[in-house]
């Protein structure tokens, strides 16, 4: 058995879907697209099956499949009702290799939702009272979302009397004056359909009385009774409503009878009346109930959840590549509720249906086939299947043969920490399979394990194991070595132990660790009886510091067992404590001793329990003496304490004072070490001694020196209270044994060993020789050079750097060499590194070089000569800017800036442009731009109904560079405003009306006359289309007005003195327009005698229009009539006079 994935791309594959079909609901003339793609060598062919039979789509005239895949659309050609496409589809996709199954999806169609015609529903209630509000939306396959709203398109506000049901209906759990309203709208959202369907304003009348409003005891409204059963499955969402009545305003509880209400798996919505379940499993099923209350009473409703499950996959067989003569076993599991039924099919064909092979058995849902071969090459389905769903899944056996392999890489180093499992992988590929040759004397060790893959299996690892390991393949030359390295196991130090505390005393657990210095730094978590605890600042409750867990003010509920779990990236080391509340009855007692003491003439704190007190030893409470070790040279006094599980006694009182006599050190100080910073000098220092540990008086430190080399045995010495001590005069960066002794009155201590130091570094002598350039690419670079003397580094040395200097371009910009800013570049390497690959150079650019090495001190000298270089020609950058103009409809200016990163020589641009839409499929266009000096474009022919997005990149002998993107659509010639609305004031008239986004600006003038007066016509200011409102103003109070508009079109141009034939024309075109409005007028005069009502928008005019089923001219007059309602004197003539305007 081989895995797949190693198969060169030269080599056949069995057909695998990659992109399955969906289910999708269709509606209306909506476009159908089932998308089936698949991969294999040879390429696929796709076919489909509907409702279990052929479906070949070329035989459909309003369907077209796609070129290369299964995908299949509809293309608006045919005149079938779309019905006929209804059903359920399977994709096949065929090589010689076998036959891919898809996922069987669902096609349903519809058509759009619409509203019937129905009767305005009015109710009439009594304040107190419940009532429901019923939507009844059209049905769909597709849900709609409910919005109850009132005529000014605001939500209706919903709160815990008020409730909107999953129904869609509107609840009142009881009703007030203020609910009183005509415009109850409910909304239907459907997402699917893109549609909103906006039902009949329901009107609610609540009357009142002088009566008191009698209060109600609680009533379910939704759902009724008392019992109701809910049925889902696995993964879906649930939502279980309790919506009641009564007065006050019921609360709402909801408790689990079977067991405990999960709070992190659901939530509660709608004041409380709706429980909702998401992703909903098995262990939610049972009993739950919710619970109404107010002041009057109780009422409950109980709800059995029953959760059963469509099929789901829990072992998934896998496809494989095996070799001729091998077994081959695909185990297919699945479960589901209820437990579905696993059928096997080959190349799309049940294996019942196929010849009986004895090769070929199903024994509990698993497929054998023994000695394989070639023949058996095919792809397999799993299908399992209950009353709630089927899935699916591809599988394929491939027998081949082929050369061995060693897919895992050489040289990998495996981590673990003593005891646990180590895995050496060595995956090998070919067929037959290759055997794996590991060593019988390692597979001797019963720890010792080969796996079926290959790999090396080690459990219970020990330091002993680290080493390097060989995987070979048998009768081949082919092998890996792996390196095993095998660090300290994470160890916890000490127990935390079993605590007996008292209410209200603070409790600290201490939880140390030893790490491997190779691990990460662990991470401690705390539990209590296995919850995490987490650090609770606000009531001080449980506090981390470093290894201590703090528990403030112990109480009942802290009791429990306490877990420290010591994390690092490889392994884990946790252990145990309890808490215990006890009272105070007596136990067992310890004694503790404490002391007190002086050393020289000062007190001295050493980690005190109180404020000059220590701990010394503790020790049986049926002891009545104890011998103790003391310091030398300190006075003390001492106190004992009783102990038992309650806490300690007060202390006793001290004991007189006791000195202990000098003696000579028992200890020299720690951590020597030189700190040596200037030439020529060095310093040594090391740790201070507590003063309790000086043993007598007169204590001070000797220090020794020698150099290591040239010095012989003689030590260098002196004597100093403090650190550091400073030897001057030593050169730079010599080596020093050094060490110091501690020495008082009665002695010197212990013979110290010594340590090497150095004198302090200078900054290096010499710079790196032999540098060299080599170019890997346009951006890319090898450095390499030669190590230098060590000796010359004087200090330590900690690696070279690099200096990279930029001076420009190698090219010309526009006839004059480009004077760019120069840049730098800095790169340390290692010590003992030789080369280094330095990438993101500029291309087309000159550069310099020089390496220094360096030291703490600083850097030596640069390497001389510089080293001068250019790098090649590259791709450009992309252009600086890209702007886009439309001079017409159908045209587009775009203009643009070069690139500011030419990478090379110019050579000219490509540009590339595409229609924006939802498939993202449409063609690009391209324009190969030669001249580099061009830096504007103009493309002509576009779609002034679509938008636009164009890529442009410069161009060199390297190739094309990166592009500047844009988006945008041409603009639209100038239109009048057509949706002009108006507000009647006392002396001024506002007009408003919606500017077209994409239309360029229309100038226009607003004439008025006053009928009453009979004066002569006025005009306001020029106005502009592009702005949305204009007052007129200055109009006389109780007057009558006509109106009308003059537009000037935005290519007018002054006209000359003289007749030509655009005047001719524009003056005919006039004369009929005066003529047909008369007509019209007349026409509108004898039909409706001159009265008009309707809404106030011309918004509503193309509702108006569209639910007409007369056309032309004559339903064009009905819109305009139903525009406005302002005075009735005002009508006639600013109707007429804007059916004038939209006219022209």
């Amino acid at each position: 058995m081989i895995d797949s994935v190693c198969v060169s791309s030269a080599v056949k594959k069995p057909p695998v879907i990659t992109t399955q079909p969906e289910s999708i609901t269709v509606f209306g003339d909506e476009d159908i697209l089932l998308t089936c793609e698949a991969s294999g060598n040879p390429r696929p062919e796709f076919r489909w099956k509907k409702d279990g039979v052929e479906f070949i789509p070329a035989n459909y005239p309003g369907l077209s499949m796609s070129l290369g895949s299964g995908t299949f659309m509809t293309t608006g050609a045919g005149s079938e009702p779309m019905s006929q496409y209804q059903g359920k589809y399977s994709c096949y996709a065929d090589n010689e290799l076998g036959t891919a199954v898809s996922n069987e999806v669902q096609l349903i169609t519809e058509n759009i939702p619409a509203l019937q015609k129905e009767k305005k529903v009015k109710k009439k209630v009594e304040e107190g009272e419940s009532v429901v509000l019923k939507c009844n939306p059209p049905f769909s396959t597709v849900p709609p979302v409910i919005h109850w709203m009132d005529k000014r398109l605001r939500h209706i506000e919903l709160n815990d009397r008020v409730t909107q049901g999953r129904d869609g209906n509107l609840y009142f759990s009881h009703v007030t004056a203020d609910d009183n309203r005509n415009d109850y709208t409910c909304n239907a959202q459907y997402l699917s359909a893109r549609t909103i369907l906006s039902k009949e304003p329901i009107s609610l009348t609540v009357t009142t009385s002088n009566s008191v409003v009698r209060n109600r005891r609680p009533q379910m409204m939704r759902p009724s009774g008392a019992h109701s059963t809910y049925h889902t499955l696995r993964g879906q969402s649930l939502e279980l409503e309790c919506i009641v009545q009564g007065l006050p305003t019921p609360t709402v509880q909801w408790m689990r009878k079977d067991g405990q209400l999960s709070e992190s798996r659901t939530f509660r919505d709608l004041s409380d009346r709706l429980l909702r379940f998401s992703n909903i499993s098995e262990s939610d099923g049972g009993e739950y109930q919710c619970s109404a209350n107010n002041s009057q009473g109780t009422v409950t409703h109980t709800y059995t959840v029953s959760v059963e499950a469509a099929p789901y996959w829990t072992k998934e067989p896998v496809s494989q590549l095996y070799a001729p003569g091998e077994t081959v076993r695909l185990d297919c599991q699945a479960d589901g509720i209820p437990s579905p039924a696993v059928t096997w099919s080959m190349n799309g064909n049940p294996i019942t249906g196929i010849d009986l092979d004895p090769r070929r058995t199903v024994r509990d849902g698993a497929l054998i086939l023994r000695d394989v071969v070639f023949t058996d090459t095919a792809v397999y389905q799993c299908q399992a299947h209950n009353k709630h769903g089927t899935i699916l899944v591809n599988t394929y056996i491939f027998v081949i043969e082929l050369p061995p392999q060693i897919l895992s890489a050489d040289g990998q180093t495996y981590t673990v920490t003593e005891g646990q499992t180590a895995v050496l992988h060595c995956q090998t590929f070919g067929s037959p399979r290759p055997k794996v040759d590991n060593g019988a004397s390692l597979l001797a060790d019963p720890r010792v394990n080969l796996l079926t893959n290959g790999s090396l299996q080690i459990t219970n690892v020990s330091h002993d194991d680290e080493g390097l390991y060989t995987c070979s393949i048998s009768n081949t030359n082919m092998s890996i070595n792996t390196e095993l390295e095998v660090l300290n196991r994470t160890v916890i130090l000490s127990p935390l132990g079993d605590l007996r505390v008292r209410p209200g005393k603070t409790v600290i657990f201490t939880c140390l660790a030893q790490v491997d210095s190779k691990l990460t730094p662990p991470h401690i978590q705390w539990r209590r009886s296995g919850q995490k605890l987490m650090q609770s600042y606000a009531e001080d409750k449980y506090t981390f510091e470093g290894p201590d867990l703090i528990v403030a003010n112990v109480q009942t509920e802290d009791e429990g067992v306490y877990t420290c779990e010591v994390i690092t990236n490889l392994d884990m080391a946790e252990a145990s404590g309890s808490i215990t509340l006890v009272g105070m009855e007596m136990s067992d007692f310890n004694v503790i001793f404490h002391m007190w003491y002086e050393a020289a003439s000062a007190s001295v704190l050493y980690r005190p329990i109180a404020v000059h007190w220590e701990e010394l030893k503790r020790v049986s409470g049926t002891k009545e003496s104890v011998n103790l070790a003391l310091q030398p040279y300190v006075s003390y006094r001492f106190r004992v304490i009783s102990i038992n599980d309650i806490g300690k006694s007060d202390p006793s009182t001290p004991s007189d004072l006791h000195s202990t006599p000098p003696q000579a050190p028992d200890n020299n100080p720690e951590d020597v070490r030189s700190e040596s910073t200037d030439p020529d000098t060095l310093v040594i220092t090391w740790e201070e001694m507590d003063r309790r540990v000086f043993n007598g008086p007169e204590f001070h430190y000797k220090v020794f020196w020698r150099r290591v080399v040239g010095d012989g045995p003689t030590w260098h010495s002196n004597v100093t209270t403090e650190p550091p001590y400073i030897v001057t005069e030593v050169g730079n960066f010599s080596a020093f044994e050094i060490k110091v002794q501690a020495v008082n009155q009665k002695g010197e201590g212990p013979e110290p060993d010594p340590v090497i130091g150095y004198s302090g570094e200078n900054v290096p002598l010499e710079a790196p020789m032999d540098v060299g350039v080599v170019l890997l690419n346009s951006t890319a670079i090898r450095v390499t050079w030669a190590a230098v003397d060590r000796d010359t580094v004087r200090g330590h040395l900690l690696g070279y750097k690099i200096h990279l200097k930029r001076f420009g371009s190698r090219g010309h910009h526009r006839g004059r060499r480009a004077r760019e800013p120069e840049s730098s570049l800095m790169v340390e390497t290692g010590a003992n590194e030789e080369k280094r690959v330095l990438g993101g150079l500029r291309p087309y650019s000159h550069y310099a070089l020089t390496v220094t090495v360096f030291n703490s001190k600083g850097e030596g000298p640069r390497s001389d000569p510089p080293l001068s270089f250019s790098t090649d020609e590259g791709a450009p950058g992309p252009p600086m800017s890209l702007h886009l103009e439309s001079p017409a409809e159908t045209e587009m200016t775009l203009h643009w800036t070069p690139p500011a990163q030419p990478n090379g020589v110019l050579k000219g641009y490509l540009l590339q442009y595409q229609q924006i839409v939802e498939s993202d499929d449409s063609p690009v266009q391209v324009e190969t731009i030669d001249d580099h000096t061009l830096t504007k474009l103009t493309l002509k022919q576009l779609d002034p109904k679509s938008r636009y997005r164009f890529y442009l990149r410069g161009r060199t002998s390297a190739g094309d560079g990166e592009p500047i993107t844009r988006e945008g659509a041409t603009t639209l010639d100038g239109a009048p405003p057509s949706n002009i609305s108006l507000s009647v004031g006392e002396k001024s008239v506002n007009l408003s009306w919606v500017p077209g986004q994409r239309h360029r600006s229309v100038g226009f003038q607003v004439q008025y006359l006053n009928k009453n007066s009979g004066g002569k016509w006025k005009q306001s200011e020029k106005l502009n289309s592009s702005q949305p409102f204009y007052q007129l103003k200055g109009l006389t109070p109780g007057s009558q007005y006509r109106l009308r508009f003059t537009f000037t079109s935005p290519d007018t141009h002054t006209p000359s003195s003289g007749p030509t034939a655009g005047w001719f024309i524009g003056l005919v075109s006039v004369i009929v327009l005066l003529l047909l409005v008369l007509l019209i007028l007349c026409f509108i005069k004898r039909s409706k005698g001159g009265k008009y009502s309707g809404r106030s928008k011309y918004s509503n005019m193309h509702q108006t229009n569209t639910r007409q089923t007369t056309s032309g001219l004559t339903n064009y007059i009905q819109g305009i009539r139903k525009v406005f309602r302002p005075l009735d004197f005002f009508q006639k003539i600013l109707h007429y006079s804007l059916f004038l305007n939209l006219i022209k």
